[in-house]
């Protein structure tokens, strides 16, 4: 469905509408709030605290951009505000590791089914993710939206309500102090 002919039933209030914009972005807003929580039952949580979000303030949609990036804007924002009530340091909680232990968190995709390759992707990925956790949050949530969501630099900019330049800047940024912190390991990846 065209995202106009879609933008224009939920504004009217259609109620079969708001299941089609869960169809359309659904895994995208997922993919997200799996990103940046790093916990599946979290982010369905999340994810569904996005789309009523976005259902009861459709009216309010400008359009001077597209409806995924106002929904990424959305869970971008209740991810932070969730991070923050809860005070903590997610990953390097006892409750990310075990989390990731049980398979709560989606395995990265692998060719290799060996489960020496497969404990030292997951080994790889956690310190990656740790390193990226640590990051400032402009630099991180930056390099999350360009790198895993493969959002352009415009869009970007859209959803973290700044310019472009700020954007090349943070993700620069980002990717220096991101190599930083993985010097060390590097013999380890």
């Amino acid at each position: 469905m065209k995202e106009q002919e879609l933008l224009r039933k939920l504004i009217s209030g259609n109620q079969s509408a708001f299941k089609e914009l869960i169809d359309e972005y659904g895994s995208m807003v997922f993919n997200v709030c799996c990103r940046m929580l790093g916990n599946r039952h979290e982010s369905e949580d999340i994810t569904q605290d996005v789309f009523i979000n976005a259902f009861k303030s459709i009216k309010k949609f400008r359009s001077d951009s597209k409806l995924s990036t106002w929904l990424y804007r959305i869970a971008v924002n209740h991810c932070l505000n969730y991070q923050s009530k809860k005070k903590r340091n997610r990953w390097l909680s006892f409750e990310f590791f075990s989390a990731t232990e049980s398979g709560n968190i989606p395995e990265p995709v692998s060719n290799e089914n060996l489960p020496d390759i497969l404990i030292e992707k997951k080994e790889t990925e956690i310190i990656i993710q740790k390193a990226i956790n640590s990051l400032p949050e402009q630099q991180r949530v930056a390099l999350l939206l360009h790198r895993y969501e493969e959002l352009s630099y415009e869009e970007i900019a859209k959803v973290m309500e700044c310019s472009v330049s700020a954007v090349e800047s943070r993700i620069f940024r980002g990717k220096q102090n991101l190599c930083k912190k993985l010097l060390p390991y590097l013999n380890q990846l």
